[in-house]
């Protein structure tokens, strides 16, 4: 079963997961192969659940890869086994600060309104 793994847009053409796999790329290449290869596991259904993926509720999942910074790209699921990835995030800790999870859900409910027939 194969899923198409895409990067959510803005209006203005923005694209804040590109953005943030550029800035990855640029400060820490290995996590940044090791965050691409996890996309790329996506893509296979067996992957979407622990220890790589993980539900964070209201529709969002988490791609997951701990080092020195935990790096994770936020999800969703659409129609049709596709990802949509919406959100680039480093932290220390285990937690996702709230912020981090609204402004991920505010991407998903963009791109579901601008996006969906």
């Amino acid at each position: 079963m194969n899923f198409t793994v895409e990067f959510y847009e803005t209006t203005s053409g923005n694209c804040p997961v590109r953005e943030f796999l550029d800035e990855l790329k640029a400060s820490d290449p290995n996590d940044f192969a090791a965050i691409l290869a996890g996309l790329a596991k996506l893509r296979n259904h067996q992957y979407h659940r622990e220890p790589l993926s993980k539900s964070l509720g209201e529709g969002l999942f988490e791609l997951r890869h701990i080092g020195k910074l935990n790096t994770r790209v936020l999800w969703f699921f659409v129609k049709n086994r596709r990802i949509v990835a919406v959100h680039g995030i480093r932290n220390k800790g285990q937690a996702i600060a709230s912020h981090d999870l609204k402004t991920a859900s505010e991407r998903m409910r963009d791109w579901q309104q601008r996006m969906t027939p």
